[in-house]
């Protein structure tokens, strides 16, 4: 896989894709700053941080050559949240792991080792958007808002709701999360430095 240096080259999906705070672009919103004319960033050169920093699982090395994000339809990375690491597949468009062999095969090589979680760049407004994680032994969950619908092979599917405290913890977090968007929109983006 490592096949050595990679560039972005004509992908930019991950400009549409991710949130840069830096600018207040919110995920699954085109940046402002994207060339009109096709793919690359008209601030290269000033561009924020994060940014700068952010290299996809393909731009590392860790997904074959066919695998660039704009081809297959999905940004891929691998997320720490401390020590727990899990694949994070953002989808360009609902339905587009579905529809992909290929994203199949590499969400199968990794859920084995660690949660691959799915996502797309619809309603990225929308805190009860749904999401799904796919764990080891063919185990998905079906996560929208409160609720998961859990499924396993062999097995009739379960619907669990979040426990009362996580309920509570997850509407203050959604309450702070409002507040700050709403300051974003009313400040607009953030122009380039």
């Amino acid at each position: 896989m490592g096949d050595g240096v990679r560039v972005c080259g004509d992908c930019s999906l991950c400009c549409t894709v991710l949130r840069v705070d830096e600018l207040r672009k919110l995920g699954g919103v085109p940046c402002l700053h994207q060339n009109p004319s096709g793919p690359g960033c008209s601030i290269h050169a000033e561009r924020p941080g994060v940014c700068r920093g952010y290299h996809c699982l393909w731009l590392e090395g860790g997904l074959d050559e066919r695998d660039r994000p704009d081809r297959i339809g999905a940004v891929l990375d691998v997320v720490h949240d401390g020590a727990v690491g899990r694949l994070e597949i953002r989808q360009d468009r609902a339905g587009r792991f579905d529809g992909s062999p290929r994203l199949g095969e590499i969400s199968e090589k990794y859920r084995s080792s660690m949660p691959v979680r799915i996502t797309d760049v619809e309603e990225v407004m929308d805190s009860d958007r749904p999401y799904r994680v796919l764990l080891p032994n063919g185990e998905e969950h079906r996560v929208r808002g409160e609720w998961t619908e859990i499924h396993r092979p062999g097995r009739a599917s379960e619907l669990r709701r979040l426990s009362w405290v996580e309920r509570w913890v997850r509407r203050l977090v959604l309450g702070g999360r409002r507040i700050r968007l709403r300051r974003a929109r009313a400040v607009g983006p953030r122009p380039a430095r």
